[in-house]
Parts: C-alpha cells; sequence; structure tokens
C-alpha cells in the first residue's frame, strides 16, 4: 500500500489487515528498522526523506472518513454571501461539496473538481482562474493562474497540502502547485489549513504557507498514544496557529451565522496594529471555545504561557 500509494495511515493499515493499531504500528516500527518505510504521525511513507506527491485516484482512498470530518467542520466556518478561496486537494472536493449549500457563495478556486463539486448548485458562484492543466490533481498551474489572481481579495482561503510542520508550515511536492497556493494566500485575508493527521509532522519539498501566515488548522483526531502528533498540534498552538479538531468541537461561535463578512486587511497590517489573533500581543487565540469541559485533550489546545 505505501508503495502505490507514497504515504498510508496507521488506521488504513488496521482497517486494511483487520488488526488493531498497536499490532500495525509494531509492524511498521520493525518495517522501518529493515529501511522498507519511513514512520510519520499516524502513518508511514516511502523511504528516503521528503515525501512523493501520489496521483489523485490515490490520494482519494486515504483517510476518507477524516477528511470528511474535516470538511464537516470547515463547512461551519463560511457565512452566508462570503467570497472564499478554495485551491486543490482532495479534502477541499470534500469541503465544496458541502459549500454547495451556502446561499450567495462566491468561490474562487484553480481546481477542476472543486468546480465541478459546485456546477449545480443554485446559489453559488464559482470563478475559475486560467492557467495549464495538471492533470495529477486537476489543478489550473502556471502563471496563467496566477495572474488571474492579482488585485483578488477575498475573506479567507482553504488550502490542503502534503505536508505541515510547526517549523515549516505547509508544503507541497510540486513547484507549479506550490507557487499557485502562494497566489491564493496573497488573495485571502485569512488561510485554514485542512490537514488530515497522515500529515502533521510530513516535510515536502516546497513551501506554500509558512506557519505563522496560516490562521487556523482543521484537521483530525490523532490516534491514541501518537505523542509526535500531539507534540507537533502543540507546536502549532504555540506559534499562534488555531487548531480545531474536527468531531469533537465545533468551531467557535464568532465564525458563525454572520449575515455578511466585512472586506479583510492584510495580516501583515493586523499585526502592526496588535489585532492579529497570530501575534503574541493582544488577546491571545482561542481555541474551540464549544469544546466540552473535562480533562485536557488535543481539541483544547491552547498556546503555552511563556
Amino acid at each position: 500500500m505505501v508503495r502505490a500509494n507514497g504515504a498510508v495511515s496507521l488506521r488504513e493499515l488496521a482497517r486494511v489487515v483487520q488488526t488493531s493499531e498497536v499490532t500495525v504500528r509494531r509492524d511498521v516500527r520493525a518495517l522501518e528498522a529493515e529501511g522498507l518505510l519511513d514512520r510519520r504521525h499516524g502513518g508511514a511513507v516511502l523511504p528516503g526523506g521528503f515525501t512523493r506527491e501520489s496521483g489523485f485516484p490515490q490520494k482519494s482512498h486515504l483517510a476518507t472518513a477524516e477528511k470528511t470530518a474535516i470538511a464537516d467542520l470547515a463547512a461551519g466556518l463560511v457565512s452566508e454571501g462570503e467570497a472564499v478561496v478554495v485551491g486543490a486537494g482532495t479534502t477541499t472536493q470534500e469541503l465544496a461539496r458541502r459549500l454547495a449549500r451556502v446561499p450567495g457563495l462566491t468561490v474562487v478556486t484553480n481546481s477542476l473538481l472543486v468546480a465541478q463539486a459546485l456546477a449545480h448548485a443554485n446559489r453559488v458562484e464559482v470563478v475559475m482562474t486560467g492557467g495549464t492543466l495538471r492533470g495529477s490533481n486537476y489543478a489550473l498551474v502556471g502563471s496563467g493562474a496566477e495572474q488571474s489572481l492579482q488585485g483578488l481579495r477575498v475573506s479567507r482561503a482553504f488550502l490542503s497540502g502534503s505536508g505541515l510542520t510547526a517549523e515549516r508550515g505547509l508544503s507541497t511536492s510540486n513547484m507549479l502547485s506550490a507557487s499557485v497556493d502562494r497566489a491564493l494566500v496573497q488573495a485571502a485575508g485569512e488561510v485554514v489549513v485542512l490537514a488530515d493527521h497522515t500529515k502533521l509532522g510530513t516535510d515536502t519539498m516546497f513551501q506554500t504557507v509558512p506557519t505563522d501566515v496560516i490562521t487556523r488548522l482543521v484537521t483530525d483526531e490523532p490516534p491514541p498514544h501518537d505523542d509526535r502528533a500531539d507534540t507537533e498540534l502543540q507546536a502549532l498552538a504555540d506559534r499562534g496557529v488555531q487548531v480545531t479538531v474536527a468531531g469533537t468541537a465545533a468551531p467557535a461561535p464568532h465564525d458563525r451565522g454572520r449575515s455578511e463578512v466585512p472586506m479583510p486587511t492584510p495580516r501583515r497590517a493586523a499585526a502592526s496594529q496588535g489585532g492579529s489573533p497570530n501575534q503574541g500581543g493582544g488577546t491571545p487565540p482561542t481555541h474551540l471555545r464549544s469544546a466540552p469541559a473535562g480533562p485536557p485533550r488535543v481539541a483544547d489546545l491552547a498556546p503555552r504561557r511563556r
């Protein structure tokens, strides 16, 4: 499975071989010792440092339940009448299917799959970039795509990628895709990253979104006893990223039910006024205010006090 897909989650392996994640984790550890694969947070990848990019058919079958939960939660961040950017990817495709129910929405995208998911939505306007079609992920890339985004301004961007680390941020394995993703980020007031737990701690070749530019991460609950994933999520929270874990809590109340979205200002300008939630000054980010009371969990992350 790892050779065919480039990466696979422990949950997926356990489901296929019909055994426990504890057993799978032990076997993966043994295979890593033999140099046959590399362990990653909640999964395994082909050996050799940076992970290679899988094609769409392989990606579409990886962590499907997790992507569905992430998309369900992320859709709750979008309000009626809003204008957003949605990048390419299998998780963002799942998000697009849910955005079809948001009236008055405008979606700018470079993904044919996102556009297809919204094609029959009666009250959603879809704006596609120009560019050259990249067949492996059905996305438009190149200078045409980047130039079509110049002068555009939307409230937020929803992006996915191949890997996410607190040190380097979101990254991808393809240079053309990375360049377009950076242009999408420039068009948005906020950046929301959608990444399942298999991407946490994975670093790939081309950086797309530095950590200090990411407003929020929507992810799924890492497997039990995955201390490395918990550490990565805490490191992201410490750097000002609002960490939201799908399936355990809802987005903060102020993200829901807004009838209109004010024109956003650039993040760096907001930071200079003390208004950015990702900076040391001002009110620290509040993560998952609706999380249930009880023992601390990944979903209750907040920046550590220094």
